[in-house]
C-alpha cells in the first residue's frame, strides 16, 4: 500500500458556473495542496493554445470509441454527437501513485462515476451558480457561444443542478473570491492540511 498515494479532487459544475477559474486559483496559489491536473481526452479540436496532452489528450471520435470498447475510461460521456469527453483510468492511476492529488474538471455525471469508483478516496465539489438567470448572464458576458449554443448550456445548466446532492459539498459562486476560500476549506479538511488562521 503506498501511503503517499494521492486522492482524487472532483469538482463539477454547469458551464460557466466558473469552476476552471476557482480550480486555476487553488493550483496557483495553494501549491501545498498537491493538486496536479486530470489530463482528459476529447474529440474536439484544440483551442487556442491547448496543446496534447498538456490542457487535453485530443483524440479522433473514432479513436475515442476504440478506447471506450476497451473499457479505458473511469468515466467518458459523449457531450454532442461526436463530442467525446471522458479519463482514462490508466492516467490518474499514474498521478496518484507519484502522490498528486488528482483534480477533475469534470461534468456532473462524470463526477458522480468518478465518486463512486473511488469512493472515500474522493472528495467530489459541486460549484453552484447562485441562480440560472446570473449564468445566463455570465455565459452572454463571456461573448464566445452563439446564442443558440448558450440556450443549450442553459437547458443543460437546469439539468445539470439536479445532481447537486449527490455530491459531497456544495460551494455557491455568488462572489468569486468567497467561493474560491470555500473551496479551499473543504479541500483543506479533506486531505487533512491546516488551514489558514
Amino acid at each position: 500500500m503506498n501511503n503517499n498515494r494521492g486522492k482524487c479532487i472532483i469538482i463539477s459544475a454547469p458551464s460557466g458556473t466558473g469552476k476552471s477559474t476557482i480550480i486555476g486559483w487553488l493550483m496557483k496559489e495553494h501549491p501545498e495542496l498537491k493538486l496536479a491536473f486530470s489530463i482528459s481526452c476529447t474529440s474536439r479540436p484544440p483551442r487556442g493554445q491547448e496543446r496534447h496532452g498538456v490542457e487535453y489528450f485530443f483524440l479522433s471520435p473514432e479513436e475515442f470509441r476504440e478506447r471506450i470498447a476497451a473499457d479505458e475510461f473511469l468515466e467518458y460521456e459523449e457531450v454532442y454527437q461526436d463530442r467525446f469527453y471522458g479519463t482514462l483510468k490508466a492516467q490518474v492511476e499514474r498521478q496518484l501513485e507519484a502522490g498528486q492529488n488528482v483534480v477533475f474538471d469534470v461534468d456532473v455525471k462524470g463526477g458522480v462515476n468518478i465518486k463512486r469508483h473511488y469512493g472515500d478516496e474522493a472528495l467530489s465539489l459541486f460549484i453552484q451558480p447562485p441562480s440560472i438567470d446570473e449564468l445566463r448572464r455570465r455565459l452572454e458576458g463571456r461573448a464566445t457561444d452563439a446564442p443558440e449554443v448558450i440556450d443549450q448550456r442553459i437547458a443543460r445548466a437546469e439539468f445539470e443542478l439536479t445532481f447537486a446532492p449527490q455530491f459531497d459539498r456544495i460551494v455557491v459562486n455568488d462572489q468569486l473570491e468567497q467561493a474560491e476560500h470555500d473551496a479551499l476549506a473543504v479541500i483543506q479538511q479533506y486531505l487533512g492540511i491546516p488551514t489558514e488562521a
